[in-house]
């Protein structure tokens, strides 16, 4: 049997309080985790304080020590 390259995503499991950067797509950005379930995930804006309910959408890259929020 032939084998292939093969891209496996596994939600992560977000903890409340936790501070996040997204690089890319819509939501990209610095947020911190208020709430998670399997089924929804709220993240607040650390600038506006605005807060977003969404369906879990982040895959785990790489974990980094960095300043949060950036500056970019």
């Amino acid at each position: 049997m032939p084998t292939h390259k093969v891209a496996v995503f596994r939600q992560y499991p977000f903890e409340p309080g936790q501070k996040i950067h997204i690089a890319d797509g819509p939501r990209k950005g610095d947020w911190q985790v208020v709430d998670a379930t399997p089924r929804s995930l709220k993240l607040r804006c650390p600038i506006s304080g605005r807060e977003f309910d969404w369906k879990p959408f982040c895959y785990l890259a790489e974990e980094i020590e960095g300043e949060w929020p950036s500056e970019d």
